[in-house]
């Protein structure tokens, strides 16, 4: 059985995991929104000089995919482990983001020392097994 053959058997989800997943949803919704409208900069910010696009249409991209995935875990319930699958992708892909921020220093989101920058990094580990967890992809991926 392939990996999306795997990540589309339904599976069971708890009422944590449906919270989680919601929550997930919504921040991700939130953060979306925040791209094209009210955090733009802070996004830019993030964006690393290698990155071979213009930095706005990174933003703007970055933002509607954050967009798509956070609908999607609101309301594909039937393809939740695919979603959170790919969520836990996007999350890996955007890390280097907030590795240039760390050491290029640059300030963005109240992130204005260097211990503050590297507390940051801890994190996405934990968004990406959120991800998976939340959407059983982490069950279906073990089978």
């Amino acid at each position: 059985m392939n990996l999306v053959s795997r990540l589309l058997v339904p599976t069971q989800i708890s009422t944590a995991q449906k919270v989680a997943k919601t929550l997930l949803g919504a921040a991700l919704l939130y953060a979306g929104l925040g791209h094209l409208f009210w955090l733009r900069q802070e996004f830019v910010a993030q964006v690393p000089a290698w990155v071979p696009l213009e930095i706005d249409l990174v933003v703007v991209l970055s933002g509607i995919v954050e967009i798509a995935l956070g609908a999607s875990l609101i309301f594909l319930s039937k393809y939740k482990a695919i979603v959170g699958f790919i969520t836990a992708m996007f999350f890996i892909a955007v890390f280097p983001g907030n590795i240039s921020q760390y050491i290029n220093h640059v300030d963005a989101f109240h992130l204005n020392t260097d211990n503050a920058r590297f507390i940051r990094l801890l994190f996405q580990p934990l968004l990406v097994v959120w991800a998976l967890w939340s959407t059983t992809a982490w069950k279906s991926l073990k089978k």
